[in-house]
Parts: C-alpha cells; sequence; structure tokens
C-alpha cells in the first residue's frame, strides 16, 4: 500500500481518530518513502494498536473506500498536486475528495466569494457588476454552494461558461441545500466540486466553519458580498485575514443588515469593491 492510499484509509477507517491521521500525514510528509515500511510505520510511529490495525484493513474499511471512490477521486496532503496556498494553511484538510477537472485549482487566478444565504436584489446587483468583468479575464470563481450569494456566483460562471469551483459541507453523495441537486452536478460534470468529508456525511453544523478554511486556503483574494454581523460570510473573512489572503467587502447601505458585516470590514481596513478594477488590482499585485 502507497502512503497515499494508506491516509485515505486512516481518513475512512472509523477506529481511527482524525488527530491520528492529522499525525500520519505530517509524519510522512518527512519520510523516505524509499525506505517504506507499512507495519512498522502503523505500529511504531502511528502506535495503532492490533485491533485498529485490524478494523483498518477490514472488509469493511475497503468497503467505504470502495463506496467512495466510486464516482469520485482524492488527493492528499502528499501529492504534488495538493494546492500550493491550501497546504500552507493552519490544520490543512489531509484528503480531499472531488468531482470534475483537479487542474482548476492550479489556475493563476482564483477569486473566494461569500456572502449571505438570505441575500437582497442588491447583491445580485453587484455580484453581477463585479464579476462579469473578471470572467472575462479568466478569473475562476470560488464559493460553498450554499444558498443565497454562494450559488448566484456559481450560476453567473455557468452562465458565461466558465469554470467554477465549489467547496461543499457535505459529502460528495449528499446535496445541501436540496434544492441544488442539479447545480452540484452540473458543477460536478462541467467544473469542480470539493469535500473533505466522506461520500455520505450529512450537512453538520460543524462542517460549514471547517469548509470555509478550505475556501479561504484556496484563493489568494477574497470577496465578501453580503453579510450579516457575525455571520459565516465573516468568519471566512476572517480566517482569509489569518491566513494573509487578501479581502475585499462590497459596501452596502448603512441601513441594510445585510450590508453590516460587509461595512464594518472595510471599517475595519479591507478594501472596498467598488468596481472590478479594484479586485483585478489584488491579482496584479501578487
Amino acid at each position: 500500500m502507497k502512503p497515499r492510499e494508506l491516509l485515505l484509509f486512516l481518513r475512512l477507517c472509523p477506529a481511527i481518530p482524525q488527530q491520528t491521521v492529522k499525525a500520519a500525514a505530517q509524519k510522512l510528509l518527512q519520510r523516505n518513502f524509499k525506505k517504506w515500511d507499512l507495519q512498522s510505520f502503523l505500529k511504531t510511529d502511528l502506535k495503532l494498536s492490533t485491533s485498529q490495525q485490524q478494523q483498518l484493513f477490514s472488509t469493511a474499511t475497503y468497503q467505504v473506500v470502495r463506496r467512495n471512490l466510486s464516482g469520485s477521486s482524492f488527493i492528499t496532503l502528499l501529492d504534488t498536486a495538493y494546492p500550493r496556498r491550501l497546504k500552507e494553511i493552519y490544520d490543512p484538510p489531509v484528503v480531499l475528495f472531488f468531482q470534475g477537472n483537479w487542474q482548476l485549482v492550479q489556475q493563476k487566478y482564483l477569486l473566494a466569494v461569500v456572502g449571505a444565504r438570505k441575500n437582497s436584489s442588491y447583491a445580485k446587483r453587484a455580484i453581477n457588476y463585479l464579476l462579469i468583468p473578471l470572467l472575462e479575464r479568466k478569473v475562476v470563481l470560488i464559493s460553498g454552494l450554499a444558498a443565497g450569494v454562494d450559488s448566484l456566483v456559481h450560476q453567473l460562471s455557468l452562465r458565461f461558461n466558465c469554470p467554477t469551483i465549489a467547496v461543499i459541507g457535505t459529502g460528495l453523495a449528499r446535496y445541501y441545500p436540496r434544492g441544488n441537486l442539479e447545480l452540484q452536478q452540473q458543477i460536478a460534470n462541467q467544473c469542480l466540486v470539493i469535500s473533505e468529508y466522506s461520500c455520505d456525511e450529512g450537512p453538520l453544523a460543524y462542517h460549514f466553519p471547517a469548509r470555509n478554511r478550505i475556501i479561504a486556503g484556496l484563493a489568494e483574494n477574497l470577496l465578501v458580498v453580503e453579510a450579516r454581523q457575525q455571520s459565516g460570510s465573516l468568519i471566512t473573512a476572517n480566517l482569509a485575514l489569518q491566513e494573509n489572503r487578501n479581502v475585499l467587502a462590497v459596501p452596502g447601505p448603512v441601513d441594510s443588515i445585510l450590508s453590516v458585516g460587509t461595512n464594518e470590514l472595510i471599517a475595519a481596513g479591507a478594501k472596498p469593491a467598488l468596481s472590478a478594477i479594484d479586485i483585478w488590482e489584488e491579482f496584479l499585485q501578487t
């Protein structure tokens, strides 16, 4: 078994704590694979019990692995194709599952876009005004396939026959919200859908803040379109700032609760996105 395959089995085996999976990845990154000894690594480096090793290579685990690789692929922290920017963040995902064209994560211009799930008509106008010129410049838009702004961003890319990347908070065999089933399938067939969760995992609350770090980590620049105070979009923006990403925000009406978050970001130092050029300038500086 190759080291990358071992990480996949460790990730999908219920008997293995996720901290052990992360430790395995870090140890493997430091090892010389020419002297690779699987049994020694499991027993000495990871200190897995006999029972854990048996469960790791059990028929049940093999079935879970086969289920996850049916119609999808995976990438690990050990692979050269793992995105450089994502590898630099705090707590990078050890294994990512995906459907579609993985090469999209290697594109030169990647822009993460997040915003309110219950957006206003102003958000839609702002998205069209700011992002259509960027699509013409081959910028690939990344979002989270949630309701509201996320969906509008993906739909805009598809409408202009441009690639888009969706990072979801469920497994690849699940659809959340349910109304985005066709949109998710279209992105998987034509572009790229990414998840760090096994294929049948549902939309648990903690998945979405964790998912946000991937969105923020994949791109050098992040745009917040609309956000309530203390919203998930602001969590993503804060994660991006912690990872030294460029954060831009769309200013909004002072009397709109959906613009409180973006206006506060600007007041705190985020760059206001008043035109597509404001965003494009950030790509020219990196």
